[in-house]
C-alpha cells in the first residue's frame, strides 16, 4: 500500500530563490504545451514530446539550469492530464481540458528517490548543470522530522505562507482484521456526517464551524483592496493578507477533516464504513431554496465533502477498513419506518412521516443513514425491494 508523508522543510533564502526559478521553468514548459494544445495542435505523447527538450533548451537557454528529471516529469504529468481528458470526453462526461498554471502557484516539483540524497535530518536536491555551467548549487534543506525508509518519489511544494513541504511517497503494509459491524453514514449540511451502526447507535460528527467568520473576514479585506488602486502598495500588502488569511482557513478546514476520517476510519470499532455518493450539484437546485422570502437563498455547505471522502477512502486502507460507496438515491425522501417517500427539499431538517400507522418523526439525516444501512443490508437496488420496518429505539451519541 502507498502512502505520503509530508514533511515541513526548512530551507535558506538561496534555496527558496532556487527553488522559485525551478519551478517556474517547469510550471512555463507546461504552460507552453498547454497553449500549444488549445490552439489545436495533436498531443503526440510524453515519449515524442519528451525529445523536443533539446529545442526547448535552445529556445530557453535558461532551461539548463533546471535538473532534467525535473523537466521529464513535466511531460509525465501533462500526459496524464491530457489522458484524463480523453477519458472523460468518452464517457460523455465534462471534459475539463488541462489548464495553464497560474504564476501565483507553486508548481510542484517531484525527485525520483534514487536521485536525491537524505541523512538523518537533511536532505539534498539536485540542480542542473555541471561545472562551470552549474548556475546554483545544490539545495540542502533540513527536515523537521525524519524521513520514511523505502520511500519512492519525493514532491517539494509550497503553501501560501511560503513554507515547503517534502512530501515522501513510501509503502507500508496493510492491516487485516476481519469483519466485525457495518457503520453507515449520511454525509449531512448541517453537521458533516451522521452515521448508524447495526445496534442502532447514532454517530454525530460535525464539521469546521468557523468558515462564515473567516468569509466575512475575506470579503471584507477584498472590500478595502479594491477601493485601492492595483499594484500600489497597500493593494500588494491588502493581497499578501488576504491569501494568508484564506490559508489560515484552508488550514483549520483540512484540520477538522482529518480529525474527522481519523475518529471514522481508527476509532470506530466497526470494520465497513458505508457512504452515500452525495451529489454537491444537486444542493443548488431551485427546489432546495428555502420558501421563507427573507431567506430565500441556497442551501450553503462549506465543508469540503469531496476532500473529506478523499480522506476517509485511504485512512480506511491505512488501518484495515472497507469502504463501500452506495448508491443513496431517495434515502432522505423515504420514510426508515413504512417506506413511505415524499419530496424533501434540503431546507426541511426533521422527517415527519404522513403516514397514519407510522408517524415517525426524526432528524433528516438520522433516517438517512438508517435507509443507507437498509440497502447494504439488503444488496437492495436504489428503487427495489420491501423496506424493512425498523422498530428499534436509537439513541443519539454525540461524538464530536
Amino acid at each position: 500500500m502507498l502512502i505520503s508523508k509530508k514533511i515541513r522543510l526548512e530551507v535558506s533564502d538561496q534555496d527558496a530563490a532556487t527553488l522559485e526559478f525551478m519551478q517556474g521553468k517547469c510550471r512555463g514548459l507546461y504552460n507552453w504545451w498547454v497553449m500549444r494544445l488549445r490552439d489545436g495542435e495533436r498531443w503526440p505523447g510524453w515519449e515524442e514530446a519528451k525529445k523536443t527538450l533539446q529545442q526547448s533548451k535552445q529556445h530557453d537557454p535558461e532551461l539548463c539550469f533546471v535538473y532534467g528529471k525535473l523537466l521529464q516529469e513535466v511531460y509525465f504529468r501533462l500526459d496524464g492530464a491530457m489522458k484524463a481528458f480523453f477519458r472523460r470526453v468518452k464517457n460523455g462526461e465534462k471534459p475539463g481540458f488541462p489548464r495553464v498554471r497560474p504564476r501565483h502557484n507553486f508548481f510542484t516539483l517531484i525527485y525520483p528517490a534514487m536521485y536525491i540524497q537524505v541523512e538523518g535530518l537533511s536532505i539534498r536536491l539536485p540542480t542542473g548543470g555541471k561545472g562551470k555551467n552549474k548556475r546554483f548549487p545544490d539545495v540542502v534543506a533540513k527536515l523537521t522530522e525524519e524521513a520514511p525508509t523505502g520511500y519512492r518519489d519525493v514532491a517539494i511544494s509550497r503553501d501560501g505562507q511560503g513554507h515547503y513541504y517534502a512530501s515522501f511517497v513510501h509503502d507500508e503494509e496493510e492491516e487485516t482484521h476481519e469483519h466485525d459491524g457495518v457503520l453507515a453514514i449520511d454525509l449531512g449540511v448541517k453537521t458533516l456526517a451522521t452515521g448508524v451502526n447495526e445496534q442502532g447507535r447514532f454517530y454525530h460528527i460535525g464539521g469546521f464551524k468557523g468558515s462564515r467568520w473567516y468569509n466575512r473576514q475575506l470579503d471584507k479585506i477584498r472590500s478595502k483592496r479594491d477601493k485601492c488602486k492595483k499594484k500600489s502598495r497597500r493593494y500588494k500588502h491588502l493581497s499578501q493578507v488576504y491569501k494568508r488569511v484564506s490559508q489560515q482557513k484552508r488550514n483549520k478546514q483540512h484540520d477538522s477533516l482529518h480529525k474527522a476520517s481519523h475518529l471514522i476510519a481508527h476509532k470506530t470499532v466497526e470494520r465497513t464504513i458505508v457512504i452515500g455518493d452525495l451529489s454537491q450539484r444537486q444542493m443548488v437546485m431551485k427546489d432546495h431554496r428555502e420558501r421563507n422570502k427573507y431567506l430565500n437563498r441556497a442551501v450553503f455547505n462549506d465543508w469540503g465533502l469531496y476532500t473529506f471522502i478523499q480522506m476517509l477512502a485511504y485512512k480506511c486502507v491505512l488501518y484495515g477498513k472497507e469502504l463501500v460507496i452506495l448508491d443513496e438515491r431517495d434515502t432522505s425522501k423515504t420514510c426508515s419506518g413504512c417506506g413511505h417517500k415524499q419530496n424533501m427539499p434540503l431546507w426541511k431538517r426533521t422527517y415527519r412521516c404522513p403516514n397514519i400507522e407510522c408517524r415517525l418523526v426524526i432528524d433528516r439525516d438520522e433516517n438517512s443513514a438508517i435507509n443507507i444501512l437498509k440497502r447494504y443490508l439488503a444488496r437492495l437496488g436504489p428503487h427495489t425491494g420491501d423496506p424493512v420496518r425498523c422498530a428499534d429505539v436509537f439513541t443519539a451519541t454525540e461524538m464530536c
